[in-house]
């Protein structure tokens, strides 16, 4: 199955999904953990007819669903598929779904010369060292719990931020994170590479970058 791009999957204007990362994302809000295992049964169930499976996160108040294609490492037209499969059952359920909570995180290691620290960290977070033609050096947690570590050339002159978080969000949800973080005390550092990411400071300069997917070949 040919890998999707990121403004392929946006064509396909998949209500209550969002791209983040290399898979298609969403949140089902259940009323409690009964109904949150009847939807996972029937996605269950779903998945083995389609033969292709999500990765399922049940919790008392919600399920969260994650879709790709392992074989690839991306998102494909069974991807596709199977979310609508999958959104249709959660309305035959009476349930809603929604990607506006949805963030993931992760490390970004300023440093000027990177492969003298990387298998420190792999080492010492139990990862993998990734690289290939979409991603740059960067340490995976092979069981998906702990945050990617990627690594960011940068000056070595002190004092600067060694560590910052790149939070990965819906590009709807960007402007009210920004809002919100310049009412708590925070700036806006720079929008120039927008609408790929912004990069916020704390009032103590402390830096994070707000990513999405938009302006991305991945």
């Amino acid at each position: 199955m040919a890998k999707l791009t990121a403004q392929q999957i946006a064509a396909e204007k998949l209500d209550g999904w969002v791209y983040i990362l290399g898979a298609l994302r969403t949140r089902v809000a259940t009323p409690d953990f009964a109904t949150g295992l009847a939807l996972v049964n029937a996605l269950g169930a779903a998945a083995e007819a389609a033969d292709h499976h999500p990765d399922l996160d049940l919790r008392y108040t919600r399920v969260d669903i994650v879709l790709t294609s392992h074989d690839t490492g991306a998102v494909t037209g069974r991807d596709i598929r199977m979310a609508r499969t999958i959104s249709a059952l959660v309305a035959d359920a009476g349930l809603t779904q929604e990607c506006a909570t949805i963030a993931l995180v992760e490390l970004a290691l300023d440093t000027p010369a990177h492969t003298a620290i990387l298998p420190f960290w792999t080492a010492v977070l139990g990862g993998e060292h990734r690289v290939g033609d979409d991603v740059g050096d960067e340490v995976r947690d092979p069981h998906g719990v702990l945050p990617t570590v990627w690594f960011q050339e940068s000056g070595s002159e002190e004092p600067r931020q060694h560590w910052h978080p790149d939070v990965w969000i819906d590009p709807a949800q960007v402007q009210p994170r920004i809002d919100a973080a310049v009412a708590a005390g925070g700036t806006l550092v720079s929008d120039a590479e927008a609408p790929s990411f912004w990069v916020l400071a704390d009032p103590e300069g402390n830096k994070v970058c707000l990513c999405t997917w938009q302006d991305r070949t991945f």
